[in-house]
């Protein structure tokens, strides 16, 4: 395969990509905040992170793939003031913090399976790492880069300012930044010494239920820490690749870069790796517009701007379509151009096995595998390496025609281009979906089944029904207006 180039956030260009140790990379990628289901918004990262680990692995490298869980200090905004995510719906659903954390935890986990994302060599809670934060935490304050009031504790950036620079990564400019908030208040931040200060731990009232001792009292961890603590634990001071969403950007992985530069004299990761934002029908995802998509109502096309579900193949394949550092808009006919399009390649891949050699060859594989290859390894160029795969299904189709002559190395070489490019660094499945018509078609006859079961009391079919759709997550509702059912 082709030398590895990436886009480097942190230098504004595509750089060649070079381990710190040989045939070695270490990962840290922003991982969710679990304080509800799993979203479309939280499905295009882990896709291209995980394209981009096949890719490592496929060209020997020992990848060492850490994604975090924030389950404490994210507050609803991304402030330093207010309550704490988990905390509120803990409230709302009259459960523990922890309880709302390991039920959405998993939901995302089921989410990423479905979605055939492999699971992180390590998945850290920031609640299992106070001690490292805390003793980040002391390091920052004793390079006199942080300071203490009323038992919170924040970072220093106008100190930082002076021997490091605030804004390597984002661009900003600090002065600018100052300046335009020069006219307004530090609302709810009277302790910080300047409104970009940023919390590394945060003093407790008796009633915030997630609180841990530490030397300045009992408090919690800010959101920023938790990750370079985690990071810094499993990857070491130095590490290959920081990845996460560009809303990430700033401020969150900017204030990694200052904390870890003050603790530890440099930037946490050589490469720094965003990818863009989904929009739905050109709108960002917004509460007010009432446009988020549940992932689960993605597979079951339960949402209103939804007519049918759609398999998470198809959804991987949609995300793909698109490079990753661009803006991927979301609609119901932008996923049905993605079904078809996987639908026309996977028809085309069943044929292969009916394809009787010829002797001569008159199409050339090898210089499709190297197309797909330069994609790959160009900033991983996934529409362009897709393209290259409609040309494989264009041969083969000419070939069942008897319009184009395929031989037995072309017929080898295209299996192994699905194989090892396809199913493994794509990692798209090369069974076609059931089409959710069907799905609906087949519920609705055990729907049916069961009413019918229930109207001639016999009641152990219809719980059995009912339980053996349990089991395979699909959960039956009645009501007056009759049954209805959701894949959980």
């Amino acid at each position: 395969m082709k030398d590895l180039r990436l886009y480097n956030t942190l230098n504004r260009r595509i750089e060649d990509f070079t381990s710190i140790v040989p045939q070695k990379v270490g990962m840290y990628i922003c991982g969710p905040t679990v304080y509800g289901p799993p979203h479309l918004g939280h499905v295009r990262g882990p896709i291209v992170f995980d394209v981009f680990r096949r890719l490592l692995m496929q060209q020997g490298y020992q990848v060492r793939f850490v994604r975090n869980i924030t389950d404490v200090g994210h507050l609803v905004g991304d402030a330093d003031e207010g309550e704490d995510k988990l905390q509120k719906q803990a409230r709302l659903e009259q459960i523990e913090p922890m309880e709302v954390a390991q039920t959405y935890t998993d939901a995302y986990n089921w989410a990423m399976d479905a979605l055939n994302v492999l699971r992180p060599s390590i998945e850290p809670k920031a609640s299992g790492h106070i001690i490292e934060q805390i003793e980040m935490i002391q390091s920052i304050i004793d390079a006199n880069l942080a300071y203490q009031v009323n038992g919170s504790v924040y970072f220093d950036v106008e100190a930082y300012q002076k021997e490091h620079h605030y804004g390597t990564l984002s661009g900003r400019v600090l002065d600018d930044l100052i300046a335009g908030s020069a006219s307004r208040e530090l609302e709810g931040q009277s302790e910080k010494r300047s409104a970009h200060d940023f919390a590394l731990w945060k003093h407790a009232l008796p009633e915030h239920i997630m609180q841990w001792s530490s030397p300045w009292g009992k408090g919690f961890p800010g959101w920023h820490i938790e990750c370079s603590a985690m990071s810094a634990k499993y990857l070491g001071l130095e590490f290959d690749i920081h990845g996460g969403g560009m809303d990430l950007l700033f401020p969150h992985h900017e204030c990694e870069i200052a904390q870890s530069t003050a603790a530890h004299k440099h930037n946490p990761a050589r490469y720094w790796m965003h990818h863009n934002m989904i929009t739905i029908n050109g709108q960002k995802m917004a509460k007010s517009l009432n446009n988020g998509i549940q992932v689960s109502a993605l597979f079951n096309g339960d949402h209103h701007l939804l007519s049918r579900g759609f398999g998470p193949n198809t959804l991987r394949f949609f995300v793909l379509q698109a490079h990753y550092r661009s803006t991927l808009d979301f609609s119901e006919v932008a996923l049905e151009g993605s079904e078809k399009g996987l639908k026309r390649l996977l028809e085309s891949f069943k044929k292969l096995e009916s394809i009787v050699p010829e002797k001569e060859s008159n199409v050339d594989i090898e210089a499709v595998e190297k197309a797909i290859d330069a994609a790959l390894s160009d900033d991983l160029n996934t529409p362009i390496a897709i393209a290259q795969f409609f040309e494989l299904a264009k041969f083969i189709n000419l070939a069942i025609d008897k319009k184009a002559a395929l031989n037995v190395q072309d017929l080898e070489k295209i299996s192994n281009l699905i194989t090892v490019y396809f199913q493994g660094i794509l990692g798209l499945q090369t069974e076609v979906e059931a089409h959710s018509d069907i799905l609906d078609e087949v519920m609705d006859i055990l729907i049916t089944l069961r009413s019918e079961a229930k109207t001639d009391k016999n009641y152990a079919l219809s719980d059995a029904i009912r339980n053996r759709l349990k089991e395979k997550g699909v959960e039956l509702m009645d009501s007056k207006e009759g049954t209805t059912w959701k894949h959980n």
